[in-house]
Formats: structure tokens, C-alpha cells, sequence
């Protein structure tokens, strides 16, 4: 991809998609003859993905090692072979770890392709491994910033409760064989939304400068159709290294009667990670959605 001329600034800075320019594109699979200048444009794709079989959504290049199966390495791949464009660099707003699923996941890339633009999602997920759909594909401005455009993110944890382990949902649930107790749950659980520090509800190194994070809104669920499950639902403006995980774990340690309600508070005063609850499995984990 060439670079911006000096005296245009280039948009997304911190992404490397460059601005628009008009290319000379061939249509996929068609005749040459029909080629046609186009311009480049920014795309916002949505992404659904079943983490069990990633090693998370960023991808993973290990020198001297063959690179991992990410989301992000096997999404941006089959762009590039459909589109013809090995400079295509796709983007995602949320770094979901190794096992994490998504039913919303937003990524961004920037293509010349004469395709419409309804049809690539569909064209796109023709292509993909049965683990990976693109559930829409629409044309973003050239100012979008997948990354630090994002408003709000919701993440679920699900919990599984009782005797017997599940089957056909293990991908997506922890077991639990403990009762819980939802009155305790619902009351810690309303004790996160605010801005709040949430250094008790990060890992060490996890690499921000700020702990600062606005959590807008935490339920406890106990969906129809789902028999057997407790589900977390959490949203913000942002979330630490680990931080659902570890809120699902103190929540759960409440349900389990290991804490009481206050500890959520204790955690936010104490603003150390031994006050709050272990670190649950990326199993039960799902981003449901992100808002820009």
C-alpha cells in the first residue's frame, strides 16, 4: 500500500489503514477487461467466532515458529485472498484471549474492491472456517477508529449449575456444582457500575497506564431457555486484562457464600488483587456486542 502524500494527514494513525486513493482494482474471479478504477475505502465488518479452537483474536507470529491460529490471522488472510490485496491490514476492537468467544466482535480494514458492499459479509464468510462468520460488512468513514471509537463493550459469563457437567454447551459454560445464592449475587453485582478503580480486577502487567474504567451496568440473569445456567452480564467503556473474568469470580464466590456482597467494595478500596475473586476460564466467556 502506498503511502499518504505529505500534505494530506493520514486518518487512524494507530492503524495503519492509510486514506483513500484511487486504484486501478480487477474484479475477483471476473474477467480482466471489466477492471475498473475504485476507492478505497474504510470497512467495519461484525464478526462472530467460536473461540475454543483460537489462540485468541490478535494474531500471534512466533520467530523461528509457525504463527498460531488467531482470529484476527485467519479473518485478515481470507480478506486478502479474496480481495487480491496481500497489503490489507484488518483490525479488531476488543484483543479477546486464547478460548473467548464472540456474537459481536468489530473489526476494520480498508480495500479497493468493486464488489458491493452488501454482498461482502456473505462473500467473505463463504470463505471462513466454520468457527468464524461476518455477520454484516458496511462502509465506515474515513475518520472510524475501530479501537478508540468503541463506546461501550457487553461481555456474558455463563455459569452452568448442578450435579451433572453439561454436554452439548460445554464450549460455552463453566461448570459449577455449587448452589448460588442470586439475592447475594444481584446485591454485589450492583455494587460495579460507576466509574471505578479496577486494579483488584486486573491481573499485574496488564500494560495500561490508567485503572480508571466506566462500568455501566452489571445483572446478574437467569435466562428462559437456558436451564441450569446463571449468567453475568457486564457492560463499560472498557475493561482491563482479565477484568470480567475476575468480577465473574468474585460474583461467583458471593453466590457461593465464600464472600459477602461488600467484598465488591472492600476489593475497589483495598485496590489489590487478593481482595477479589479467582480468574474464571475463558470458557463461559462471550462478547455479546460493542457500540460505537
Amino acid at each position: 500500500m502506498s503511502e499518504a502524500p505529505p500534505e494530506t494527514p493520514a486518518p487512524l494513525p494507530n492503524h495503519g489503514l492509510g486514506v483513500p486513493k484511487r486504484e486501478f482494482v480487477r474484479e475477483p474471479h471476473g474477467d480482466p477487461r471489466h477492471s475498473r478504477p475504485c476507492t478505497r475505502q474504510h470497512y467495519k465488518l461484525i464478526v462472530a467466532y467460536d473461540g475454543t479452537d483460537f489462540f485468541g483474536w490478535q494474531k500471534q507470529e512466533p520467530k523461528g515458529e509457525e504463527p498460531k491460529r488467531t482470529v484476527q490471522g485467519v479473518l485478515e488472510s481470507t480478506v486478502r485472498t479474496f480481495l487480491r490485496d496481500p497489503q490489507i491490514t484488518l483490525h479488531g476492537a476488543s484483543r479477546t484471549d486464547s478460548g473467548v468467544h464472540a456474537m459481536g466482535q468489530a473489526a476494520a480494514f480498508q480495500a479497493a474492491t468493486p464488489i458491493p458492499t452488501e454482498r461482502l459479509a456473505h462473500a467473505i464468510s463463504s470463505r471462513l472456517p466454520d468457527d468464524i462468520r461476518v455477520l454484516s460488512c458496511e462502509v465506515a468513514p474515513d475518520n472510524f477508529n475501530v479501537i478508540g471509537g468503541a463506546k461501550t463493550k457487553q461481555y456474558r459469563y455463563r455459569f452452568h449449575t448442578g450435579e451433572h457437567r453439561p454436554l452439548f454447551n460445554r464450549r460455552y459454560v463453566y461448570h459449577t456444582g455449587y448452589a448460588m445464592n442470586l439475592d447475594a449475587m444481584r446485591a454485589a453485582a450492583a455494587l460495579f457500575p460507576g466509574v471505578k478503580d479496577l486494579a483488584a480486577y486486573t491481573t499485574a502487567g496488564h500494560g495500561r497506564e490508567s485503572t480508571i474504567r466506566e462500568i455501566h451496568d452489571c445483572q446478574i440473569e437467569t435466562p428462559a431457555g437456558y436451564p441450569g445456567e446463571v449468567h453475568v452480564v457486564i457492560s463499560g467503556n472498557g475493561f482491563l486484562y482479565n477484568t470480567v473474568r475476575i468480577i465473574a469470580g468474585t460474583l461467583l464466590e458471593v453466590g457461593r457464600g465464600h464472600f459477602p456482597p461488600g467484598q465488591v467494595t472492600k476489593a475497589f478500596e483495598m485496590k489489590d488483587r487478593h481482595y477479589s475473586g479467582p480468574t474464571m476460564p475463558a470458557v463461559g466467556l462471550c462478547l455479546e456486542w460493542i457500540k460505537y
